[in-house]
């Protein structure tokens, strides 16, 4: 075994288990686990002194009765598992011994906690954009970007609004999209904030980068036809687009691609291909796979996050 018990509340016999719980490897779980370590005593430091001060406490930090997950490896496992193989809570307890109650509440402290370790090991992707100066610090030493939208299926919400602008009608089912900028090493850039299926791909980006920067002016951007009219609408010299067939009429009642124009997109798809690779990687854990059953508003839009943070490390971190 790979992996103490006693240190982990679960058994995990060997790496290739390890990643397929998980979706990382043992040295980047325990970097996670130190990091996490050293996150939560911040918090606990931070919480502390503030109580004091504010006159709401006197003793010293380290009483009460100590929970079910005591060490900071269980603790990572208990968030990395469920992202990765996605179970109900009643399943997730008893993977770790606790109750159902427990592992939705131990997951909502923890998720947050490992969430920030990935923040400080700088894995975590840019969410929101506001100036042309943070996007050029976003993207800095890099000179090809793959623009994409990543969709996952959700349950049906109850709200007759939020049912609306969930519901795709390409998919015919309700899901919600991220916009992706990733590199040409699959590194994640970006994530753009969750929207409804509803929305189309260019509209989600044209709402997260407004028309009249220049933000790619010195950038090779790779796009595909779901991007239709990005070159009009943004100043982008080296923009490479497939060439689009047009449409039958009864001019054309037979349209087709030279064969020119059928070698330019094949060695275009060949580029693209490692923004889908990007997105695969996203995808490795069935929380965005499985139909997504959470409710709280802002946990559909975290747990995508965690997850390019966790493929991200998983590159950088080998």
């Amino acid at each position: 075994m790979i992996l103490s018990p006693t240190e982990t509340l679960i058994e995990i016999r060997d790496e290739r288990q390890l990643k397929a719980l998980t979706g990382v490897t043992a040295s980047q779980l325990e970097l996670l686990a130190q990091e996490l370590a050293q996150v939560e005593a911040d918090r606990r430091q931070a919480k502390y002194d503030h109580a004091v001060l504010s006159g709401q406490r006197t003793r010293q930090p380290g009483g009460g009765r100590p929970g079910k997950l005591t060490t900071p490896t269980s603790k990572v496992l208990l968030v990395l598992v469920y992202g990765k193989t996605y179970p109900t809570y009643d399943d997730l307890g008893h993977r770790f011994g606790i109750s159902r109650s427990a592992a939705f509440d131990n997951l909502n402290i923890y998720f947050p906690l490992v969430q920030e370790a990935l923040s400080r090991f700088g894995v975590l992707p840019s969410r929101t954009l506001q100036t042309l100066e943070e996007f050029r610090e976003a993207v800095a030493g890099v000179e090809e970007i793959m623009i994409d939208v990543t969709e996952r299926r959700l349950a049906r919400p109850s709200d007759p609004v939020s049912q609306k602008d969930c519901y795709s009608g390409k998919k015919n089912m309700h899901t919600a999209k991220n916009t992706v900028i990733a590199t040409v090493t699959t590194f994640i850039l970006f994530l753009g904030q969750t929207f409804g299926g509803r929305h189309h791909d260019y509209n989600i980006f044209r709402n997260e980068f407004a028309t009249a920067e220049a933000w790619f002016e010195s950038l090779r951007v790779l796009v595909d036809l779901g991007y239709q009219g990005i070159g009009q609408d943004y100043n982008i010299p080296l923009l490479h687009i497939p060439v689009k067939k047009s449409r039958k009429s009864k001019p054309c009642p037979n349209p087709t691609l030279t064969p020119e124009q059928l070698k330019h997109n094949q060695e275009l798809s060949r580029l693209r291909v490692k923004v889908e690779h990007a997105l695969s990687g996203l995808k490795r854990f069935n929380i965005l796979v499985n139909r997504f059953r959470g409710r709280k508003p802002q946990w559909v839009d975290e747990v995508i996050v965690l997850c390019a943070g966790l493929w991200n490390l998983n590159l950088l971190y080998t």
